[in-house]
């Protein structure tokens, strides 16, 4: 019977520990924010819908991070136009905004980092592809693109639309 516990007890303090690890492994895999971006459809009003093509080692690790490369891909990139859709143009557009703003961003897209308010996967939308040694995941996220966009002028990253007219 003590066996049993302990046996219970070393599975359950590793559990939480090898979730940590997944994690890091998933924020290495996905640093350089090697994604591509493009519309996902129609979204209702004050959000984005996009669909996101993340790449990692492990497909579980890529679709965790599909959110994350989202944000990150409304706020730097933009995203053409297609599927009846209009292109977006980045929303921070000034070169030099995300080293300018390291610390920011840094705090930003961290695990469990203010990102995750913006954006949702929408279920049932995820394409898996292997490609060489890798897997490139595609999924569907809503972006929030009124609030993220409130968010960033508040922390002076980037210009309200109204100034400078």
């Amino acid at each position: 019977m003590r066996k049993i516990l302990l046996s219970l007890l070393v599975v359950a303090l590793c559990i939480p520990a090898t979730a940590g690890i997944r994690q890091k492994k998933a924020d290495k895999d996905t640093k350089q924010f090697r994604y591509e971006i493009e519309c996902g459809g129609n979204a209702i009003q004050g959000t984005y819908l996009v669909k996101v093509w993340t790449y990692s080692k492990k497909a579980s690790v890529a679709e965790n991070q599909c959110r994350k490369n989202a944000v990150h891909g409304v706020i730097f990139k933009g995203y053409g136009g297609g599927q009846g859709c209009v292109s977006q143009r980045p929303m921070a557009n000034t070169p030099g905004v995300e080293t300018q703003y390291k610390e920011y961003f840094d705090s930003f897209f961290s695990e469990g980092g203010e990102f995750q308010k913006y954006a949702s996967v929408i279920e049932g939308t995820t394409e898996i592809v292997k490609v060489g040694k890798e897997y490139k995941v595609g999924v569907v996220v809503s972006v929030r693109k009124d609030d993220l966009r409130k968010a960033l002028e508040a922390a002076g990253i980037i210009r309200g639309l109204s100034s400078g007219f």
